[in-house]
């Protein structure tokens, strides 16, 4: 009987390091396959935002469609009717169009 208990303990202090390790490296995978591609989205989203200049047409997170008539610093100013412009920080920017999209 004292064999079979102190086999049951030498296979339970084993198994836990066996689960620690299967657990460290599933939460490392976890935040390889969560972080690695969101570093790389935020890099691009990066360069298309120091790439924008005059002219350049864009989308706003909000919806606005507009095309960039100034550039002041941290800012653009949008052109997005004949004669409204509005002032919008280039963190608000979500994505730029080409030249032959068109507003639908």
């Amino acid at each position: 009987m004292d064999h079979l208990h102190f086999m049951a303990q030498a296979q339970s202090t084993g198994s836990g390091w066996q689960v620690l390790i299967m657990y460290v490296l599933l939460i490392t995978g976890m935040c390889f396959l969560l972080v690695v591609p969101q570093r790389k989205r935020q890099k691009e989203q990066q360069k298309m935002l120091d790439g924008l200049k005059s002219g350049d047409r864009v989308v706003t997170t909000s919806g606005i469609i507009g095309t960039i008539a100034n550039v002041k610093g941290p800012r653009f100013i949008l052109k997005i009717a004949d004669d409204t412009k509005i002032e919008i920080f280039r963190s608000y920017i979500q994505a730029k169009l080409d030249k032959s999209e068109k507003a639908e």
